[in-house]
């Protein structure tokens, strides 16, 4: 495995862009479930750090030394910002500009489900809501159909039937290749699978939380993707950020911007003790304690890809490290277990609810 070709990106970022030669000698693609699509081991999600609150050029050279090192895909969903739309505007704009010509390299995808806009209309997962999420979020990302559509969340009022129809009517109309579901629980997912093999349109992925800390997909949901041959690609495999370095000295962490799902006060001394252990035992792999979160969700056999955010090129090469570490011995396993059980934070504990 070759080490991440670095670009000097910064002083360059406004020359044209050519991607590098070497973009896909890093590391094999993963088959997603039964379908022909593949995906990196490392996708790039543009959540957080692609809306308005960080400079364009600062994103540009983060999705350039992305594709570069051979990620191929880059996530998003309607309201990724702050604010809502401006991540996909933002792509939109590198589309135009850098990454037009490589369009058929690249794995696109973007969601509805979260709130997008004002009434009755912008929530959940109505086809009226879809379709129209579907429209707009083509235009901000100037392409004309996404690889993957995702329903982003469960609509507990909404027909299944319906949400499902909205993502193959999106097939039928060659604006998304592929389909699939985020956060839905085991008993809903082979619900959805169901109706969707009944249309035509087979879900192929499914998007859940899951790291270290948050294991709620091992409780049934990996069977039911194995049963309908279908993929997950785990986001917060980093636990947003709890399982980096920010928060082994205080608890409190660094950040510049805040997020509702990350704790708002210290951690307690019993979860900075585990998080420090699992960083010794990281240290002892030869990694840091992120690259090892990384391969332990990748460890996982029907997770295809860790979906991660970076704001830097720094934080995408100590990722992409992760894919060089060593496979991990029964005992390192077990001794992840037992620390991961004394670490008192739930991140986005909702995903095993609906």
């Amino acid at each position: 495995m070759t080490a991440p070709r670095f670009r000097s990106d910064a002083p360059e970022i406004h020359r044209p862009y050519t991607a590098a030669d070497d973009r896909y000698g890093r590391f094999e693609y993963r088959q997603v479930g039964a379908s022909g699509l593949y995906l990196p081991p490392i996708s790039l999600g543009l959540w957080w750090n692609f809306g308005d609150n960080v400079p364009f050029d600062q994103q540009r050279a983060v999705l350039r030394h992305s594709f570069d090192n051979g990620i191929t895909h880059f996530d998003l969903a309607n309201n990724y910002g702050p604010p809502y739309g401006s991540a996909e505007t933002n792509f939109g704009r590198m589309m135009r500009e850098d990454f037009g010509r490589y369009r058929d390299e690249l794995v696109i995808s973007s969601k509805a489900g979260w709130d997008m806009w004002p009434g009755p209309y912008g929530d959940l997962g109505s086809r009226k809501y879809i379709l129209a999420s579907a429209e707009q979020s083509l235009t901000r990302m100037s392409v004309d159909y996404v690889d993957i559509f995702y329903s982003h969340r469960v609509d507990p009022v909404t027909p299944i039937e319906e949400t499902i129809g909205a993502l193959h009517q999106l097939v039928q109309q060659g604006k998304a290749l592929y389909v699939g579901i985020s956060s839905y629980s085991a008993e809903r997912t082979a619900i959805a699978a169901a109706v969707a093999h009944s249309m035509g349109t087979p879900l192929i992925i499914h998007q859940p939380a899951y790291s270290i800390l948050n294991r709620w997909i091992e409780d049934g949901l990996t069977g039911v993707l194995r049963q309908e041959q279908m993929a997950a690609i785990a986001f917060t495999p980093l636990a947003q950020g709890l399982l980096t370095g920010k928060y082994l000295g205080d608890g409190r962490g660094q950040r510049s911007q805040k997020r509702a799902s990350l704790p708002e006060k210290p951690l307690s001394h019993s979860t900075i003790a585990a998080l420090r252990s699992l960083n010794t035992i990281a240290k002892e792999r030869g990694q840091t304690l992120a690259q090892m979160a990384i391969q332990w969700v990748l460890r996982e056999p029907t997770v295809c890809s860790a979906l991660i955010g970076a704001s830097s090129i720094e934080q995408i090469d100590e990722n992409l490290a992760a894919l060089d570490g060593p496979a991990f011995d029964i005992d390192e396993l077990e001794r992840i277990d037992a620390l991961a059980e004394g670490i008192d934070v739930d991140i986005w504990a909702q995903s095993s609810k609906l």
